[in-house]
């Protein structure tokens, strides 16, 4: 964990990480929680949070990719993967890992 801290494509997989935990707990908790039973606050506190976590991650992506001199197609897949639900843990995987 720590030597991940240390790149910027480290942090890069950390932040993909949370922003995407984030994303599925907005999808398959807080959303069921404010539709079915009328409790909209965690929605509002996870949502404020996922969205600060998606411009951090947005920024990520563009300094990595002025980094690493990435394609606009990897560039294009890594910003893609984070409005798909289970999308950036695809990104770690295939685009992320050296």
């Amino acid at each position: 964990m720590i030597d991940l801290l240390k790149t910027q494509i480290g942090r890069l997989r950390i932040l993909a990480f949370v922003e995407g935990v984030s994303f599925l707990v907005i999808l398959f908790v807080t959303m069921p929680l404010k539709y079915a039973f009328q409790m909209p606050q965690p929605n509002k506190v996870f949502g404020m949070a996922h969205g600060l976590l998606f411009v951090l991650y947005v920024f990520a992506v563009i300094q990595v990719r002025i980094e690493q001199n990435w394609s606009f197609k990897k560039t294009g897949l890594a910003l893609l993967a984070s409005i798909i639900p289970f999308g950036t843990f695809w990104a770690d995987a295939k685009l992320f890992r050296n």
